[in-house]
């Protein structure tokens, strides 16, 4: 029971995070400006803006095993790249800190997920 509650808080606060991504898309000043400070091309915001949001459906949506693999690997390079990229940056602990927490839960979901939703062979706490 502990498991499944600990794969459900994670995967739900990791896929919510992931929805707001969509917000990418809207070419707000703060979004743009956010984009512009990290260095990164405007690009880059609208790949995040699809991919995050399609990662967060495909975690919680049933069956898919393989495509949840590549959305876990995809939602951990976007995070650490996030860490890199605010902690270079000379964001404040407080921003920074935020996709280290994400990356937390994500490895939390990834380690309790349920052998419906994993390729055979991969990891698991038991």
């Amino acid at each position: 029971m502990v498991k499944k509650i600990a794969y459900w808080s994670s995967t739900a606060i990791a896929a919510a995070s992931m929805l707001m991504a969509v917000t990418y898309l809207s070419g707000s000043e703060q979004v743009v400006s956010g984009f512009v400070k990290a260095g990164y091309p405007q690009h880059l915001r609208i790949v995040l803006g699809i991919a995050k949001p399609v990662a967060a459906i495909v975690l919680l949506i049933p069956g898919f095993a393989l495509l949840k693999e590549w959305a876990y690997a995809g939602i951990t390079f976007a995070w650490v790249m996030a860490f890199i990229s605010a902690y270079l940056s000379g964001e404040k602990p407080t921003v920074w800190m935020l996709p280290l927490v994400l990356l937390v839960l994500g490895a939390v979901s990834y380690l309790t997920r349920p052998p419906s939703r994993r390729v055979n062979g991969s990891p698991s706490i038991v």
